[in-house]
């Protein structure tokens, strides 16, 4: 079975994505990392398939991608 989340392939892209962070995702990072959020833990750039996810919760279910 393929995985379909955070792949190697995609590692390099995820890293340049959270280092040239936009001035929005920066306000929402800094709301929501540290379980600022509903007690929820967050992710930076997940990917999902061939999708760099900006910000997703496992435990909320809930993604953004811009």
């Amino acid at each position: 079975m393929t995985q379909l989340y955070n792949k190697n392939s995609e590692i390099e892209k995820r890293r340049q994505l959270r280092q040239n962070i936009t001035k929005a995702e920066k306000l929402i990072w800094d709301k929501i990392r540290n379980r600022q959020l509903e007690n929820c833990k967050f992710r930076r750039q997940y990917s999902v398939n061939n999708f760099v996810i900006d910000f997703y919760s496992s435990e909320l279910k809930v993604s953004y991608r811009n």
